[in-house]
């Protein structure tokens, strides 16, 4: 998932992060290994468990 501008994303642990790029990608597979930025991760994953 992408998001523009500013934003505040909070993981799995309730951990904050804020954003510092004009646009940022967040996880929504839930195997990044950069949780909760996206790393490309579901490319790779079967078909089935993409989301």
């Amino acid at each position: 998932m992408l998001l523009r501008g500013k934003h505040v994303v909070e993981d799995a642990d309730g951990n904050l992060h804020e954003t510092r790029r004009p646009v940022s990608a967040v996880c929504r597979c839930g195997k990044s290994a950069l949780q909760p930025w996206c790393d490309g991760t579901h490319k790779v994953l079967p078909e089935r468990d993409r989301p």
